[in-house]
């Protein structure tokens, strides 16, 4: 019983650094969508080569996931926010590399692959492993 409950605490732990790794990687994307377009499109050609306002939007979406992979579980209220906020990651990531292999930046989906990865496993282990239950 008390090496269940280790490995339910250890699960429930990596969860935590999945989210908050997850989460600070989201607002460093929001926080680079809303400098001047001058400026990231240096970093990322397609945001001088899309409308301005769907760069300031993918930066609110950013914005949000970050928060949805960390107030709802830290407060507890609408915990399960969570979970729908890391499977929203998932086709947000599936949907930049759609974009970025249509465009011929096939090199630049690492970073979209390994979000959606850690966003799988924090649904999954939010969902079925070590829920975490609204007060």
């Amino acid at each position: 019983m008390a090496n269940l409950q280790k490995s339910s605490k250890i699960i429930h732990i990596t969860l935590w650094v999945a989210q908050v790794t997850l989460a600070a990687l989201f607002i460093t994307g929001a926080v680079m969508k809303f400098q001047p377009i001058e400026t990231i499109s240096a970093m990322m050609p397609w945001t001088g080569q899309v409308p301005a306002w769907i760069v300031r939007l993918l930066g609110l979406i950013d914005l949000l996931a970050a928060v949805g992979l960390i107030l709802p579980s830290l407060l507890r209220i609408k915990p399960q926010l969570t979970t729908w906020t890391a499977l929203g990651i998932i086709a947000l990531m599936f949907s930049a590399i759609i974009f970025h292999v249509s465009r011929g930046e096939a090199s630049v989906i690492g970073v979209n692959i390994i979000s959606a990865i850690i966003a799988l496993f924090i649904a999954w282990g939010r969902l079925k492993k070590a829920p975490i239950t609204a007060q």
